[in-house]
């Protein structure tokens, strides 16, 4: 009896030991991540500051060579510069619609295009996600000529999709996000049951009214996820606008406005800092209106 509780005692404190190096491991691993996300964190975070500390800093401080990490007497000259370009407020104005546009319409026939490709069984269907798959592989640098000349041709007939026209970034922008949205949400809509589906259909709900009511609140996560890339790739787009938008000042966006600050001469570095702060507060915004559908929509997507 002696021996069998001297055993389950060591036992016992065998075991206690190993939950302790177990703690202390994870306690290890733990703080070891801990140190690597800061160290990501900060290795992110620190262009945003330099950018903000430069569009800060005094136009005689930036002249001199400046490079400290504060600055003592900051300034609102460089935004001031940025504001008074002429046509500043229309060319954040043409951003806006052009980036919302693209958004509500590439994420709509992406959906749509989903949930065709994943419901519904046709022929080439298969052929079809592979041509979506090469257009993602395509340089959008070596389209860029041919769609010059195509939007050229196509503006003589529609006129409202043509060179010089607010239409034609439109149409671009959204071309080249719908093939990454369709991807992105066919894995959601295809992790969605079959059986809801033909519950939804017993219950008398119609084909549309399945897609509507049940499926797209479902993928949500995974339309607002699409949407982020959309919304970024469009506000951030310099190529196109300066390519398609020749003479129309009107129809200029707001990346065309930090051009005025590109001189031969010297640049006016911080005018363009405080034009890239001013950039960057839409998209936070659209980041803070969307963020929590946005974490659930990644995790989705890197389960699917």
């Amino acid at each position: 009896m002696t021996a069998i509780l001297q055993k389950s005692t060591t036992t016992t404190r065998a075991a206690a030991r190993l939950r302790k190096t177990r703690r202390r491991s994870g306690s290890r691993r733990g703080i070891g991540a801990d140190v690597v996300a800061i160290v990501i964190t900060a290795f992110i975070a620190f262009p945003l500051f330099w950018m903000l500390l430069s569009a800060l800093k005094p136009k005689t401080a930036l002249e001199a060579g400046d490079s400290s990490p504060f600055t003592l007497s900051p300034s609102l000259d460089s935004f001031m510069r940025v504001l008074s370009v002429n046509n500043f407020g229309q060319y954040f104005l043409n951003s806006v619609i052009v980036a919302l546009t693209v958004v509500v319409l590439s994420t709509s026939l992406a959906f749509l295009a989903a949930v065709a490709l994943t419901r519904y069984d046709f022929q080439m269907r298969t052929k079809l996600l592979i041509v979506i798959l090469v257009a993602q592989m395509v340089p959008i640098e070596a389209l860029t000529i041919p769609l010059f000349f195509l939007l050229r041709n196509t503006g003589q007939v529609i006129p409202l999709v043509g060179l010089n026209q607010l239409g034609s970034l439109v149409l671009v922008h959204v071309g080249f996000s719908i093939p990454f949205a369709i991807w992105m949400l066919r894995g959601f809509v295809a992790a969605v049951p079959i059986e809801i589906e033909e519950a939804a259909l017993l219950d008398g709900a119609s084909s549309f009214r399945f897609v509507r009511s049940v499926l797209f609140p479902l993928v949500a996560p995974g339309v607002v996820a699409s949407s982020v890339f959309s919304f970024i790739s469009t506000w951030n787009d310099f190529l196109f606008a300066k390519t398609f938008i020749i003479s129309a000042q009107n129809n200029q966006t707001l990346p065309m406005a930090l051009l005025t600050f590109f001189k031969p001469d010297q640049n006016d570095w911080g005018a363009i800092m405080a034009g890239s702060v001013i950039m960057t507060i839409p998209v936070l915004i659209f980041f803070i209106a969307v963020q929590r559908k946005l974490v659930s929509g990644l995790a989705g997507a890197v389960k699917g």
